[in-house]
Order: C-alpha cells, then sequence, then structure tokens
C-alpha cells in the first residue's frame, strides 16, 4: 500500500480530514458452498461506467450519484464510457484498458476455460467517490442485490475504484 505522505499536500490533508462513517449493520459477506466453476458470476464497479447510449452519472448531485447502471455481459468492453469524477482517480490506465476497473474481458475467459461456471447475463455499475451514501445503502444497493438474487448469482466480484 502506499504511504500517504508520498501524496501531495492537498490529498494528504483531503485523506486526514476525509469524514468516515460507520453504518453497522450486517455483513454482506457470505460463505460459498460450491466450487467456483458451478457458479454464476456478475461484475459489480465502482467506475461510473455507462453505455454512450445511457444517461450519465449526474455530477452535481452534492454527495455523489448513488444511481446505477446495467451493463450487459454482449457488450463489447471497449464500447463503454468512462464517468467517475473524482480528481484522484487517474483514469490513464483505465483508458487504455477497461479491465483494470470492469475485467469482463478476463472473466470471459475464466468462463471459457471453465473456471467459474458461468457469466450473469447483466453487470452493474456505480459511481465512486460516495460521500453521502445513505441513498446507496438504503436504497440503489439493496436493488441490484434484488435483482442478483433474482438472476441466482452466487458471486459478485466487485472492483471498487
Amino acid at each position: 500500500m502506499a504511504s500517504i505522505f508520498k501524496l501531495d499536500n492537498l490529498y494528504r490533508f483531503f485523506m486526514k480530514a476525509y469524514p468516515v462513517k460507520s453504518y453497522g449493520g450486517t455483513s454482506p459477506n457470505t460463505h460459498l458452498y460450491k466450487e467456483l466453476s458451478q457458479c454464476r458470476v456478475a461484475l459489480i464497479t465502482t467506475a461510473g461506467l455507462h453505455l454512450q447510449e445511457q444517461t450519465p452519472y449526474n455530477d452535481r448531485i452534492i454527495g455523489g450519484d448513488c444511481s446505477y447502471r446495467e451493463i450487459p455481459n454482449t457488450i463489447e468492453t471497449q464500447v463503454l464510457a468512462l464517468g467517475h469524477r473524482s480528481k484522484a482517480f487517474d483514469a490513464s490506465g483505465t483508458e487504455s484498458d477497461i479491465n483494470l476497473v470492469f475485467p469482463l474481458d478476463r472473466f470471459r475467459e475464466l468462463e471459457n476455460e471453465g473456471k467459474i461456471g458461468s457469466l450473469n447475463d447483466r453487470h452493474f455499475s456505480f459511481m465512486g467517490s460516495i460521500t453521502k451514501p445513505k441513498p446507496l445503502i438504503e436504497k440503489t444497493a439493496p436493488e441490484v442485490g434484488q435483482m442478483l438474487k433474482a438472476d441466482d448469482v452466487d458471486v459478485a466480484f466487485l472492483t471498487p475504484v
């Protein structure tokens, strides 16, 4: 992990002053009782990805846009638009390889190799840098959880950005 002292002063101050909130509750982690080769997998990212035809995330919402976008499993990853709003996010690597924040191509390889059972028909993208996550915790994340449950997803792979 990088040292906070390697950050410039503005980011170092931000990290020290960032208000961390605890929302309690139960852990979303559960034990996996079957082999990955038998599991249905969905991807979730906080990179703010969206399809060109979808409405971009709204960067004018104070505290962050807690909405999500469905990403079909059939998408060609290079056509995804990156909408992450944080000034602290260096998008240069993502612009050259979207799999850094949304490893769909790598998971397709795992599926073809039989290392995972199958990929879900849809995946989900949220915006990162949510400083007021109450709507995310109370509304949008549970909505996505219910959709994943309805899709019989066994494993959700999260790439936090």
